[in-house]
């Protein structure tokens, strides 16, 4: 960590680390995971005004990045405060992670709350707004809320007896949850500024685990401080020209000089076009890309099953749309709907992406490289035989399955039939009914685009009435 100062120019004292305390369930880290120094600050009490201590430590979350704890405590009046921050900026887009509890280990998963997060529990009812950061796990979350929610009861038993029902209710449906007693449910974390996040585990299957990145709307691009500065600047008419690049005036997510966001749209060979977007910046070397799909919504999904058996399969191209979940079952790959964006490349470099964006997240921490603090020796073994396997179909050494299933049908795997219009005996593509759930994730069930305008006349009807 880089030396700090305080304000009037001062050298902060660097204090060494002590030793970790734990609950029993991890060890102290290594010498080799040891975190870095824990800087002190002299700073304000906002409770009695005097001089308390700040001591902040910045260390590295396993799977995530790294983040900056900051702890206060005053001598004087005893007050204390705990805080977590993102020791990045914003990034590109927003996220949200959603876990399905289903057994008392769950509780234990490890939670980054950014300050601009939101947490919900589903069947509890109960949202935790954007506030304090924290580094806590699952339990702790919902202790939190049933905590906060107790500490007023008294008051609102006399005050407003209804809420007061309401609220016991619902504090003993927590209780049921903490106790291990109401398996299934659901916990989700939203943050716009994409900062927060829920420890994953590669024993996860498909909806237990999910991740989900989405654009930020104006309002929470303001609410944030960015600003929307991306114009356009197409031909007179509107129309894009195929092959043709454009270039729009854009403000770097990293680091919010300007820069240049580039566009082009491409002719995708039986299938349809697509436009790629590029963004680089020259102040900080940020670099983005992305592929978006056009045209009308299908009326069914599709799913393309692709088998590879020899090195070739490895060079067919591959689009992979941002509504599109990835599956290799030979090498325990799934990569859910909105992970990873739009991807334009072939099958190697489609696992390359995968391969290096994971490991980067699980070991490249710091020189080390071991993997952040608390990652234990069972799990990095268990990370280590994952990408020797995918480093093995990577180099064509073993066969393997891609499967792409695409509510949208945005998804395509070029075929090496000499004929294009003829089967490719190693890959099979079928249309399917979409779920309820791909329907309501997708915004399609209330969606209608004919005859739209009947539904407002009873509406209007109704208002005008209520004049």
């Amino acid at each position: 960590m880089s030396q700090l100062f305080n304000p009037i120019g001062e050298k902060v004292e660097q204090v060494a680390p002590k030793d970790a305390q734990t609950n029993g369930e991890n060890a102290p880290p290594t010498e080799q995971d040891e975190p870095g120094p824990v800087e002190e600050i002299e700073s304000l009490c906002m409770n009695c005004h005097k001089n308390g201590t700040t001591r902040l430590l910045l260390t590295q979350i396993p799977y995530f990045r790294e983040i900056i704890i900051m702890s206060f405590s005053c001598d004087h009046c005893g007050f204390q405060n705990n805080e977590v921050q993102p020791a990045g900026t914003f990034q590109l887009k927003g996220v949200h992670y959603e876990l399905r509890l289903t057994s008392m280990a769950d509780f234990e998963r490890q939670v980054v709350k950014s300050d601009t997060a939101t947490v919900n529990f589903v069947e509890l009812d109960v949202e935790v707004p954007a506030g304090r950061g924290q580094l806590t796990n699952i339990e702790g979350l919902l202790s939190t809320i049933l905590d906060d929610l107790e500490s007023g009861q008294e008051q609102r038993k006399e005050q407003a007896p209804d809420v007061y029902t309401k609220i016991e209710e619902i504090i003993a449906k927590g209780k049921k949850m903490l106790a291990g007693e109401a398996f299934p449910f659901r916990v989700s974390v939203d943050d716009p500024a994409g900062n927060s996040f829920i420890t994953p585990d590669m024993r996860d299957g498909v909806g237990k685990w999910e991740k989900r990145e989405y654009l930020r709307t104006p309002e929470q691009n303001e609410a944030l401080g960015l600003t929307d500065t991306v114009k356009t600047d197409l031909t007179e008419d509107g129309d894009i020209i195929p092959d043709q690049v454009y270039q729009f005036p854009a403000s770097c997510p990293g680091c919010m000089h300007p820069c240049t966001t580039n566009m082009k749209m491409v002719d995708i060979p039986h299938f349809r076009q697509v436009v790629i977007m590029n963004t680089t910046c020259d102040d900080c070397g940020y670099k983005s890309n992305d592929i978006k799909t056009g045209g009308e919504i299908p009326e069914k999904g599709k799913r393309v099953t692709l088998h590879v058996t020899k090195p070739e399969d490895l060079a067919r191209d591959i689009l992979k749309s941002e509504s599109c979940e990835l599956e290799c079952p030979e090498l325990s790959l799934s990569v859910n709907p909105g992970t990873l964006g739009g991807r334009f490349t072939t099958v190697e470099g489609l696992l390359t992406q995968v391969r290096e964006d994971l490991h980067n997240q699980i070991f490249q921490t710091g020189d080390s490289g071991s993997g952040g603090d608390s990652l234990s020796a069972e799990e990095k073994t268990r990370w280590s035989d994952f990408f020797a396997g995918l480093g093995s179909a990577i180099k064509g050494e073993r066969e393997f399955t891609v499967i792409l299933t695409d509510p949208m049908a945005s998804s395509y795997v070029q075929s090496l039939a000499d004929d294009p219009s003829q089967p490719d005996d190693q890959m099979t593509v079928e249309e399917y009914d979409r779920t309820d759930e791909e329907e309501e994730e997708l915004g399609l069930k209330d969606m209608k685009t004919e005859n739209y305008a009947e539904d407002a006349e009873p509406a209007k009807k109704e208002e005008e009435k209520a004049r």
